[in-house]
């Protein structure tokens, strides 16, 4: 059940609505799905899309409206995937920015494509300490190189 956006929410400051996240969640993820690199992973372990992309509204509705929405922990189901690598990551914010950029209006846009940064940012180095890996900051979607 939809919450009212905190009025301080950064997505309540450039017009993101609960409808625009439905629209930008199921798009994204029908590319997803078709995807020949990171769909293959996404349709492997998700059993009923309806109840996962519904679990991804709330998501994107507290990220972004901080309406408190959404409950879980995307690091652990995330960090018991052997076979996500940072290449899996580049596509997924490659595909969520052209999505936001073709769905949103500009400035809502720009705050999904941030939060999405962030979030897979925090993502791979959450992994690679689940890993016990090396931590090498891992660089956002379009900065240069």
């Amino acid at each position: 059940m939809p919450r009212d956006p905190h009025p301080r929410a950064p997505g309540a400051e450039v017009g993101i609505t609960e409808e625009m996240i439905h629209d930008l969640v199921h798009t994204f993820y029908a590319r997803v799905r078709r995807d020949p690199l990171i769909g293959p992973i996404f349709n492997a372990r998700i059993d009923d899309w309806p109840a996962h992309l519904e679990k991804l509204c709330a998501f994107w509705s507290s990220v972004t409206l901080m309406t408190g929405r959404y409950k879980g922990t995307p690091m652990k189901a995330h960090a018991e995937l052997p076979d996500i690598a940072p290449a899996h990551f580049e596509r997924w914010l490659a595909l969520f920015q052209a999505t936001a950029v073709s769905r949103c209006p500009s400035d809502a846009a720009q705050v999904f494509v941030d939060r999405a940064n962030r979030i897979g940012a925090s993502l791979q180095l959450g992994i690679a300490l689940h890993r016990g890996e090396a931590i090498v900051p891992p660089m956002r979607f379009g900065e240069a190189q």
